[in-house]
């Protein structure tokens, strides 16, 4: 993606450490926007989680991709945290706010899969709710302001899955479909100030956790397939980034507002072609395999 359809921009990527959160911030940064990467996990002082990306790496390949990257250590469970991240930004662009993006997880380690609700470990899954709920509910209430008083911009949340199906583990489905619930929320409340509120999704998202998990690299992560088969129709994180980038520049982007978009769907609609050159369609194989 070489276009700056979004030269100019003020974004936020909150969650900007690793994974689609840092393709996200990369991919806005080469379209032309400034971006900041936030996240807990800085040089020098990582978070509980224990992987060694940062937000500071992001904000540098943001740079490097033609963009602004501004790197800032926030963690967005508390509000005094997250309030003062939105008065630098007011402070520093004279209170423009383009973009936000929800992308805040952390709940890797917490799901546990293949038990019923009662048997998961209860802090656990109450963290969930806080670190992957809470922090979006508390980013959009500081973001929103600063949208609402120009009658623009796009406030985005990232989940897993297009629907309300249960996905597995109540704990982690509550939290995916609570952030699909809070874009449609916030889209009733935001339409009457001309700012979008939506959703998307990846599909099966090959994010650098992923790849550790099945002991492959991004140059032989088809070998994952001989764990699980399904990897072979996982998507770079950079395929949902680079849909994410051209629907922010939609000149039509408002009439989408309260909507759920997934990664082969924007492809479908943008052109859209993964960092890899393949364009995956989650949305087909799952279908035409009833998952």
């Amino acid at each position: 993606m070489n276009e700056r359809k979004l030269e100019g921009r003020i974004a936020v990527v909150a969650g900007a450490t690793r994974g689609l959160g840092r393709a996200i911030a990369v991919t806005l940064a080469e379209a032309g926007a400034t971006v900041y990467c936030t996240g807990r996990s800085v040089r020098g002082g990582l978070s509980d989680i224990g992987r060694a990306e940062t937000v500071d790496e992001t904000a540098e390949l943001a740079e490097r991709a033609g963009g602004r990257g501004i790197a800032v250590r926030v963690d967005h469970t508390e509000e005094e945290q997250v309030r003062r991240l939105f008065e630098r930004i007011a402070d520093e662009q004279g209170g423009r706010l383009d973009i936000a993006v929800n992308d805040i997880w952390g709940g890797e380690s917490l799901t546990q899969w293949g038990v019923p609700f009662w048997e998961h470990d209860l802090d656990n899954g109450l963290t969930i709710q806080k670190r992957a709920v809470w922090s979006h509910m508390i980013t959009s209430r500081y973001a929103a302001p600063l949208m609402a008083a120009r009658k623009r911009g796009l406030l985005m949340e990232i989940t897993d899955g297009w629907d309300y199906r249960y996905r597995g583990s109540l704990y982690y489905s509550l939290a995916k479909i609570s952030a699909i619930h809070l874009a449609q929320g916030m889209a009733a409340d935001l339409k009457p100030h001309g700012v979008t509120a939506l959703a998307v999704t990846p599909g099966f998202l090959r994010s650098e956790e992923m790849l550790d998990h099945f002991k492959v690299t991004e140059a032989n992560w088809r070998d994952g397939a001989a764990q699980e088969p399904h990897f072979l129709q996982s998507e770079t994180p950079y395929y949902a980034a680079r849909g994410i980038a051209a629907l922010a520049a939609d000149p039509e982007l408002h009439a989408k507002t309260g909507g759920i978009y997934t990664s082969w769907g924007l492809s479908d609609e943008y052109g859209i072609v993964d960092k890899d050159g393949r364009r995956p369609h989650w949305g087909k194989y799952a279908a035409e395999l009833g998952l």
